[in-house]
């Protein structure tokens, strides 16, 4: 389409006689394209000059601008060496002059504008680095690279910064590069030798961009957003700059690369560069610490730029000023800054489609973020208008009367029009940025007895709060604190536990940051310290779990085992080296265990429900874990001779249901096929790979790493226990399964259950535990090996009045039972509930005894996943607190804690006796 069946807008001219002369110079445009060149002309001197220089080629640019921008970047990307400088700005004329005229037609929206620059921009400095790289090159002076390097010029790159970066480029901007290269392709000596050559070729590239000639000049060039620019040279190696931003880099600087991205020379080292970047820019816990650093950065430049102050049109800093558009930039990177470690879709160069990802993640409203888009757009048009006029690198409003009518006119509309849109806008900006980032007065302290007033006082000393930055966050938020505190019915106790919390923790910024932005996390933390002690010491060691709250995620439905597998696979495929695996599984776990005990704490989940989902983090972390350790463990050893390895599942792991602070039991199984090395550079005896590969597993899940422990492991359900091997192989298992195994191990080998491995090898130890609890066995002799077991455990684990789980008819008397049912009715099923099931499908169990064992089983469940939720250890009332008694009673329908204590007494009772009389009785049949 032609340019001018697309103009929906058009410039006055201030200048008639101006505009008058431009059209004159393009006598066969007619219409609306007549108009715009005269309103361009006759407003802007800086135009008027470019349509008379290029009013021979305008008229092909106007047939089709497309075309002709897509032409122009060609012709510059085929200039020969000494046309190089003449052809680039030649280029910027006409491009320059094509934009203006589209955006102030309306042909072109911002970002097709801002998008055409940009790609000038690109390919300038493609063409300006690759010419005096060839140039070096062919001196010899950049070692071992030849002619077939300097397209990627010989190894090095240029960032663009900035709008640049983001392709938005402005009209007469400066652009911002960081020029680097790749250190790998050099040894030695030569890689300050080819230092060097880039240092050369990187200044004479820039001169050829910037310097005015009297054909104009490209693009003002700055190189000073490299790191410590006072002391760097203009191109250095990326290693050196690598570590520089690990080791110093700054808020400022995270959020410059939000934006970066590769616009010359050696694209794939660029690529490289900003991968290895990710983890300086994309912090994986949510950094809400991030929003004071960015405001203090705005006062910093308002109060060097000069710009504080009431709102005044006349120079008026549009960029930097009150409610400028740096102000919506910042608001978008900094929500960037805050949620892009955890979540890639937020990692948008552009200020306008950032905002849009945010809204449609939560991260802003909607509305807010439509009409800080609209007004971002409107804003960089008034900015591109400013600085057509005389092509000046300008953001600032005229002072001027004068100035202010030529620029209206540019804009197509009155002085008076204007003026008042422009406030507008410039109002309402500052009111939806300026609360983001500046947070309003504390609230007053809400009046203390004595004896909270001494535990406020220790405060100060803790390690959370040993830095000023900590310090004044946490004076804001305190009065907050202190006030929903006083509010609880047991002000004393929860603020004991608060104090628990805070002593707990060992550092406060980004917690507190976190705390600041998101008001509602209080009452939650509020919630778990007055409650779950356990679960308020867990969250002072892990507090960046709390991510996980407003990341998106949380109070979504259940994804289910295989979901979770799913996700941390991706995960950890994700994380890198096997190191970071590792770290990383462990972070991943402690997110949704904090989930899952947030949820049950909240009645959101029954206990059953938690104890399902503990379980499926638990497998998903086994499943997805063990390939990363074969990998490992076979760039050493080799591959896994034969059928490889499978992970089973015993226990409540097998079962499927573990509490907030369950161990894991496992068996690890393997099948050589009768292989007996592995092959790989230090090959191992077969028995011997699978020994070690367990303990490489093992290692796995128990290793104290910087994250902590993922899980403890207990592997003494294996054959022969722990004088068995920690791998066994099928052989030895099935073998003895059959002719060695008591009648308890065949009873827990009723909960085995596969979680990871070679996928025929599980089926296949699947497929021989149903055969074998299906097979004909001595019904009489496990009735009495059970009572013999059940009377051991009675003696040695004897249990108290609130312990759900030993003593008979609890946990342990009722597990027992079911799994005696699943062996004698033959069921290869794993839960608690479905053998029992079983045992009254094949008619052992009454229906009456059913549901009272069913019943049992869940009230001494519900006491024990709370237990375990609420303090880590066995049930004690009097240490749970008013806030974890009150759980107890409402997980339980209960009255009182009297009437609780009461029905565990009665039911186990009941229980036990129901126990007793059906291992008594024969299995119908038998």
């Amino acid at each position: 389409m032609t340019f001018e069946t697309r103009i929906t807008r058009s410039p006055r001219a201030y200048e008639p006689e101006r505009g008058a002369e431009a059209r004159a110079a393009l006598p066969d445009l007619s219409g609306a394209s007549a108009e715009v060149i005269a309103g361009a002309a006759g407003s802007a001197p800086y135009l008027h000059g470019l349509i008379l220089k290029e009013a021979d080629w305008l008229p092909e640019g106007l047939a089709d601008p497309e075309a002709a921008l897509a032409a122009e970047i060609a012709r510059i990307d085929a200039l020969p060496p000494d046309r190089i400088d003449s052809g680039l700005r030649q280029a910027k004329r006409r491009i320059a002059l094509l934009s203006a005229l589209c955006d102030l037609g309306g042909v072109w929206a911002l970002s097709e504008v801002t998008g055409a620059l940009s790609l000038l921009a690109d390919r300038a400095t493609h063409v300006a680095l690759r010419a005096h790289v060839a140039r070096e090159i062919s001196r010899g002076k950049i070692p071992g690279q030849t002619e077939a390097d300097i397209e990627s010029c010989g190894g090095m790159f240029a960032l663009a910064m900035g709008k640049h970066g983001a392709g938005e480029l402005n009209y007469s901007s400066d652009i911002d590069l960081i020029c680097l290269f790749d250190e790998e392709r050099f040894d030695g000596i030569d890689q300050m030798e080819a230092r060097a050559g880039f240092i050369r070729a990187t200044r004479r590239a820039m001169a050829a961009l910037s310097d005015l000639t009297s054909e104009g000049y490209v693009f003002r060039t700055d190189l000073r957003l490299r790191p410590d620019p006072s002391v760097t040279p203009v191109c250095f190696a990326m290693e050196a700059a690598e570590r520089y931003y690990e080791s110093v880099g700054r808020t400022w600087e995270r959020a410059a690369y939000i934006k970066a991205r590769v616009c010359a020379g050696d694209q794939d080292a660029g690529a490289r560069f900003l991968q290895a970047m990710t983890p300086f820019v994309w912090r994986r816990h949510l950094d809400f610490n991030a929003i004071r650093e960015t405001h203090d950065m705005r006062l910093k430049i308002r109060a060097h730029k000069g710009l504080g102050g009431a709102l005044k049109l006349e120079g008026h800093n549009m960029k930097l000023g009150f409610g400028g558009i740096r102000e919506i930039e910042f608001f978008a990177q900094t929500r960037q800054l805050i949620a892009g470690g955890r979540d890639p879709d937020l990692r948008l160069r552009g200020t306008v489609p950032a905002l849009a990802k945010l809204a449609e993640k939560g991260w802003v409203e909607r509305e807010v973020a439509d009409q800080l888009s609209r007004d971002y757009v409107a804003h960089r048009e008034v900015e591109h208008r400013l600085q057509m006029l005389r092509d000046q690198q300008t953001h600032s409003l005229p002072t001027a009367p004068e100035e202010f009518d030529r620029l209206a006119a540019l804009m197509g509309t009155t002085v008076e029009t204007m003026r008042a849109e422009i406030a507008e806008r410039c109002e309402r900006v500052n009111a939806l940025t300026e609360d983001f980032f500046a947070p309003g007065e504390a609230a007053p302290t809400p009046d203390l007895s004595p004896e909270q007033a001494e535990v406020t006082a220790r405060w100060s000393t803790y390690p959370c709060l040993r830095t000023a930055r900590a310090q004044e966050i946490f004076d804001r938020l305190k009065p907050e604190l202190l006030t929903r505190i006083q509010r609880l019915d047991k002000p004393e106790e929860a603020l004991t536990h608060l104090d628990g919390f805070l002593r707990g923790l060992p550092a406060g910024v980004q917690l507190f940051a976190l705390f600041e932005a998101n008001p509602q996390l209080i009452d939650l933390i509020l919630d778990i310290v007055s409650t779950a002690p356990h679960l308020a010491r867990y969250l002072s060691r892990n507090a960046q779990v709390l991510d996980a709250v407003i990341g998106g995620r949380f109070f979504a439905p259940w994804p289910g085992r295989d979901g979770l597998i799913a996700l941390l696979t991706t995960h950890l495929e994700e994380a890198g080296d096997y190191e970071r695996q590792l770290d990383a599984c462990r972070r991943w776990a402690k997110e949704w265990h904090f989930r899952v005990g947030v949820h049950q704490l909240r009645d959101l989940i029954t206990a059953d429900e938690a104890g399902s989902q503990y379980c499926d983090i638990a497998a998903a972390c086994v499943a997805a874990l063990y390939p990363q350790v074969v990998a490992e463990f076979a760039r050493k050893h080799g591959d896994p001779p034969g059928r490889g390895a499978m992970v089973l599942g015993m226990g409540s792991l097998g079962a499927g249901r573990l509490t907030a602070a369950s161990d894991l039991d496992m068996i690890v199984i393997y099948d050589a096929a009768g292989i007996e090395m592995s092959e790989g550079r230090k090959p191992l005896q077969s028995r011997t790979y699978y020994a070690r590969l367990t303990q490489a597993l093992i290692t796995a899940m128990t290793a104290q790493t910087a994250e902590g422990r993922l899980y403890e492991v207990d592997m003494r359900l294996r054959p022969s226990g722990k004088q068995g091997p920690v791998a066994t192989s099928l052989e030895s298992f099935m073998s003895y399964q059959r002719e060695e195994a008591w009648v308890w191990e065949h009873l827990a080998l009723s909960r085995g259950r596969a979680l990871a491995g070679a996928p025929d090898l599980m089926r296949a130890v699947d497929d021989f535990r149903a055969d074998l609890i299906a097979a004909t066995k001595d019904e009489a002799r496990i009735r009495q090996e059970t009572t013999e077991m059940r009377a051991r455990l009675a003696e040695a684990k004897p249990g108290s009045d609130w312990d759900p789980k030993n003593g008979p008819g609890r946990m342990m008397d009722i597990e027992l039972l079911a799994e005696t049912a699943a062996l004698l009715a033959g069921s290869a099923e794993q839960d608690i509930y479905t053998q029992l099931g079983a045992g009254r499908a094949a008619d052992w169990l009454t229906g009456d005894e059913y549901a009272l064992l069913v019943e049992t089983y869940r009230l001494m469940w519900r006491l024990q996943s709370a237990a375990r939720l609420l303090t880590g250890e066995a049930l004690d009332p009097e240490a749970v607190g008013a806030g974890g008694r009150g759980f107890l009673m409402r997980s339980n329908g209960a009255v009182s804690m009297e009437a609780l204590s009461e029905e565990l007494k009665s039911r186990s009772a009941a229980s036990a006796a129901a126990i007793t009389s059906v291992l008594a009785r024969p299995l119908p049949g038998a």
